[in-house]
């Protein structure tokens, strides 16, 4: 029910959206009736259809050609309502501001405008009593100053040429912002090196690099080229291991198996490693697991391994609570030597909790995207302890990756895609 509930809230406030954006982009710049107009209509109705197609297909298990054909324009167009809507909003001042300043200008009667920009000389000889007499002989009438007239409504061609010329102006920001946020991640991520000491972390291990990949969300829109973009962007960094801490996929290992291929070429010295994030258990999370081990990647489901100079231990994602596979903090950190400095891999910043209650030293996560889409980054920090970058907690470190790809739309605007290299150091060397 409540579900049911947070869906209908979120389609209305689509709907109260799409009804203003077609106000302003629509009904106030063209004329009724014109061609123009109901081409606009159109399309007001058409694109969030679209959407709604794009959110909805893969749940309702769509063939993935129609997913892939619902996703690119639904998904642009959620990004392009976003800024649109933003843009527009603050063009509502420019818009007051603007007609303010125009109703000014017409109270003012052009010959009185003309007077104030070039006053009458007064004629020689002119005097006050002239001017009376003057008065009198023309009937005797006392001059009364007059109220200026209260501010007209701006012409209509006023009113449609600010209207235009604010919708022109907000369409073409939104676009320009969406257009490079989709680069953004078109271009693969950004290599990020961060160094993080860890004080139980033995002289040997010093400047160990761990690759910490997240979220990379292959998809309807996202598939095998942006696969080989975050593959080639690891390899190149030549780290000591890998970690893949969740969210690979949006889709089945039918649909995306080709998609996650590159990954068998992954190459590190002590191999590469997985855990679960809440989207696998949307796309048949043990589907994946067998998948990724069978592409040479190491699940670490609840598990733990011992590598020279520190322990590895992986998690399980909460979200697994709902089918029985959630995250066993006992099983993978229970019977370790605790003199032994350890890294943990949990897919969402919030497991921190009960990684500082189990002694870890540094937790790796995913899942916040860095908020991905501005001003996404607020919501982000109001759910998650850290939404991006380093951060303490007790004696546990915390280290949160804005992601490798995206979700939904392909799009990233304040937060750019990474990988990092966390670079472990000894306080010993």
């Amino acid at each position: 029910m409540i579900f049911l509930l947070v869906v209908a809230a979120i389609f209305a406030l689509l709907g109260a959206v799409h009804g203003y954006l077609w106000r302003r982009l629509v009904r106030d710049t063209t004329s009724p009736g014109s061609g123009a107009r109901r081409t606009g209509t159109v399309l007001a109705v058409v694109l969030p259809l679209l959407t709604v197609g794009a959110l909805v297909a893969p749940r309702a298990g769509a063939p993935f050609r129609l997913q892939q054909l619902f996703a690119w324009p639904g998904y642009l167009w959620l990004a392009l309502v976003l800024y649109l809507t933003l843009a527009l909003l603050a063009g509502e001042v420019v818009r007051v501001v603007w007609l303010r300043a125009v109703r000014v200008r017409e109270t003012v009667p052009e010959p009185v405008r003309e007077q104030i920009r070039e006053p009458e000389p007064v004629p020689a000889g002119a005097d006050a009593g002239g001017d009376a007499g003057a008065d009198a002989g023309a009937g005797g009438d006392t001059a009364v100053a007059s109220a200026p007239p209260a501010p007209a409504p701006a012409a209509p061609s006023r009113r449609l040429f600010v209207a235009r010329s604010v919708a022109v102006g907000a369409s073409a920001a939104a676009a320009a912002t969406v257009g490079y946020g989709t680069y953004s991640v078109l271009s693969g991520p950004r290599l990020k090196r961060v160094t993080v000491p860890l004080a139980k972390l033995p002289r040997a291990a010093h400047g160990f690099r761990v690759a910490v990949v997240s979220d990379i969300h292959l998809g309807p829109v996202l598939g095998r080229a942006h696969t080989r973009r975050i593959v080639d962007t690891v390899n190149r960094a030549n780290p000591d291991l890998i970690a893949i801490v969740g969210d690979l996929v949006d889709g089945s290992v039918a649909d995306l198996g080709p998609a996650a291929e590159p990954l068998r070429a992954l190459t590190a010295r002590h191999g590469a490693y997985f855990v679960t994030g809440n989207h696998e258990y949307f796309s048949g999370a043990q589907q994946w697991v067998d998948q990724v081990r069978e592409l040479g990647v190491h699940p670490l489901e609840n598990a733990r391994v011992e590598l020279s100079g520190f322990d590895l231990a992986g998690v399980n994602d909460i979200s697994g609570e709902n089918y029985a596979d959630g995250p066993d903090y006992d099983r993978a950190l229970g019977d370790r030597d605790p003199a032994r400095a350890s890294v943990l891999l949990a897919h969402q910043p919030v497991m921190i909790h009960e990684a500082v209650r189990h002694g870890v030293d540094l937790q790796l996560s995913g899942h916040t995207h860095g908020g991905q889409l501005w001003p996404g980054n607020l919501v982000a920090a109001a759910a998650n302890p850290t939404v991006a970058g380093l951060d303490r907690y007790g004696d546990t470190q915390l280290y949160v990756s804005r992601g490798a790809g995206a979700w939904g739309p392909p799009v990233r605007v304040g937060a750019p895609p990474d990988v990092t290299i966390v670079q472990l150091a000894s306080r010993q060397a």
